[in-house]
Parts: structure tokens; C-alpha cells; sequence
């Protein structure tokens, strides 16, 4: 077996936060299993950029199948041998109004941030139970299951799950293997939806502390402390300028 670590990112295809986080991962020396659904030109792309780095390949797999979570990490396994990180970064978030939310879309938003994450963490993090050396998985909530904003009545339930599902892998992975660690990054307006009117974006710039918009890399950086501090587990980590804390009322 390679002595080389192994990240899988899920949702790394696409320029969006998932492949800021890869591209930090493979600078710090790990191979990169590129998790994509849909968007396999772009994870070709970012596989050819990322092996400026290290080795990276692309596997495709809709995270709310059980059997395609387990024939990802069958497939990782089989080209890398190893899974040391898992980072998820995969999301849906749609904005509609309340009142024409559907079961539909709640469903997309539960089986894609909820389930994908859920299943990732199970089936990841037992392989990593299963290694002498454990593993780090860092989850991707949201800031604003503390405080969420309208139009998102679909997106928020399910990425307000992720805290509580991070500490029950935390529990159950680590009891099972010290040295499987779990911990989630709590984004704010790092990558603000298109959607969003100037005024809206303005908003969201005022509503923090800092006075300014992030960017993945911030929230990167946040996965790779989380993976290199072996004393953290169970963790939820804001990066959100402040939001979370601060309110324009204050």
C-alpha cells in the first residue's frame, strides 16, 4: 500500500467550494479522489489541474445511493488504497418561496446534503475505522441554521443536520478508532448565491463583522486545520466573517 494520504472531496468537480478545498489538500502532498454527479467535464478539469500537485482522479456517484457511496469507495480504495480525509462538500441549495415549496424539493435537498453526507460518513468512516491510522472527515454545514434567511425553507432543514450528524460520527467512528476524527466548517457568505440581487449581496457584506465577502479558500483552510489537529473532534467551526454572532440590530 502507498504511503501517500488519500482526501476524498465530494462535490470537487466544479469550481465552487469543493475544488478549493481539493487544490489545498493536493498541495499538502494528498492524492485527490474528485467526487462529481453530473459535471464530468469539470472534474476532468480540476483532475488535470490538481496533477500539478499529486495524483487526483475523478469518480462519479449520486451520494443519496447507498449502493453508488459504496461502489465510490470501492473505487477509491481500488486505485489509491487508502482513504485518509473525507472532506463534503457536496450541496443543492435552490431558492424558492415558501409557498411553492414541494415535497420534491425538500427531498432534493435532504437526499443531497443530508443523505450524501450521512452515507459518505458511514461508509468512509468505517474504512477508516479499519486503518491503523484512522482518518479525518470534515463536514460542510451552514452558518445560518442559526439564523436562516427566506427563501431557502427547503435548503436550511437539511444542512441544519449537519452539526448534530457530525457529533454522532465523532461518537460512533471514534469509539470504534481513536484515531478517526469528525468535525464540520460552517460557511457564511464565502461564495454567495448568483441569485442574489446587489442589494442582497451588500447585505450579506454588511451582516458581518469583517465587512466583506469570503471565499472557498477561507473555508479550505478551515478543513486543513481541522486534518492537521489531531486533538479536535466533534467540532462545528463558524467561518462566516462574524454573522453568526453579530446582528445589524446590535
Amino acid at each position: 500500500m502507498s504511503t501517500q494520504k488519500v482526501a476524498l472531496v465530494t462535490g470537487s468537480g466544479k469550481k465552487r467550494v469543493g475544488s478549493a478545498v481539493a487544490e489545498a489538500l493536493a498541495r499538502r502532498g494528498f492524492a485527490i479522489a474528485v467526487h462529481y454527479r453530473t459535471s464530468e467535464a469539470e472534474a476532468k478539469e480540476t483532475v488535470a489541474h490538481l496533477r500539478q500537485f499529486a495524483p487526483a482522479e475523478a469518480f462519479r456517484a449520486d451520494l443519496s445511493s447507498e449502493g453508488e457511496v459504496k461502489a465510490l469507495v470501492s473505487g477509491v480504495l481500488a486505485r489509491f488504497g487508502r482513504i485518509d480525509a473525507l472532506a463534503n462538500c457536496a450541496a443543492v441549495w435552490n431558492r424558492k418561496k415558501l409557498e411553492d415549496v414541494t415535497v420534491s424539493d425538500l427531498r432534493e435537498h435532504l437526499d443531497a446534503n443530508l443523505v450524501g453526507t450521512f452515507l459518505t460518513c458511514q461508509h468512509v468512516g468505517l474504512q477508516m475505522v479499519a486503518q491503523e491510522s484512522g482518518g479525518c472527515v470534515v463536514n460542510v454545514g451552514d452558518w445560518a441554521d442559526a439564523r436562516p434567511y427566506r427563501d431557502y425553507a427547503a435548503y436550511f432543514p437539511s444542512k441544519a443536520a449537519i452539526p448534530g450528524l457530525t457529533r454522532v460520527f465523532a461518537v460512533e467512528l471514534g469509539a470504534r478508532n481513536p484515531n478517526v476524527r469528525v468535525n464540520a466548517v460552517l460557511p457564511g457568505p464565502v461564495m454567495l448565491p448568483p441569485e442574489l440581487t446587489a442589494d442582497e449581496r451588500a447585505g450579506a457584506v454588511a451582516g458581518t463583522l469583517v465587512k466583506r465577502e469570503g471565499t472557498p479558500h477561507h473555508v479550505a483552510q478551515a478543513v486543513l486545520q481541522f486534518i492537521e489537529n489531531d486533538f479536535v473532534t466533534g467540532a462545528c467551526l463558524p467561518v462566516d466573517g462574524g454573522r453568526t454572532v453579530y446582528s445589524t440590530d446590535s
